[in-house]
Parts: structure tokens; sequence; C-alpha cells
């Protein structure tokens, strides 16, 4: 089944999401998923049921600290693992809206 996106590239229907949709929507983003890409997308799917928002990079950083410790709570291993904007990215393959001020 093809992915409905909306015009920046998140999923038009949050419900549509499911393991096989997050991996289609890694590969738009040239990423193959890991155990270490799993830990931080569920990470932010709980973010975004705590909140009923998608995080924007800051509080995305201190969420991923306070659930994992600063090895993983960092702007540097979010890189790695999601180039250009983490958060952005990490909301965009676990099916969230587009975080508020991000570019």
């Amino acid at each position: 089944m093809p992915l409905t996106l909306d015009k920046d590239g998140f999923l038009a229907n949050l419900e549509d999401w499911n393991h096989d949709v997050a991996e289609q929507l890694a590969q738009l983003e040239g990423l193959t998923l890991t155990e270490a890409h799993w830990e931080i997308i569920n990470a932010t799917r709980e973010f975004y049921q705590q909140y009923d928002m998608a995080p924007n990079q800051r509080p995305f950083v201190k969420h991923i600290e306070k659930c994992f410790g600063k090895e993983k709570g960092n702007s540097l291993y979010l890189l790695k693992l999601f180039p250009e904007s983490p958060a952005r990215v990490a909301s965009r393959i676990a099916g969230l809206p587009r975080p508020t001020n991000c570019f």
C-alpha cells in the first residue's frame, strides 16, 4: 500500500503507522533501521503520547537523556542515527506530525 504523506513528508494519517511503514519512511530518508534506531523511535512515540506533540530538538534530546542516559541523550549520538535534524527525522519515521519550530 503506498504511503500517503503530507507536503513535508510526514504521514498524512497518523493511524497508518506501523513497523513496516516506519521501515518505508526510513528508506525515504536513506536509513536502514537498527535496534538503536528503534529505541529512539519508540521513545519519540512515548514523548508524543505523553505530551500530545512531537518534540523539537531540545526537548527531544532531554527526553532521550532521561530515558537512556547521557551516552544516548546527546546531539552527536542522535545525529549519527538521524542525520540533519534528529527530532524531525525521528518524528517522521515514528509516524508523528512535524515538530513545531522544526525547519
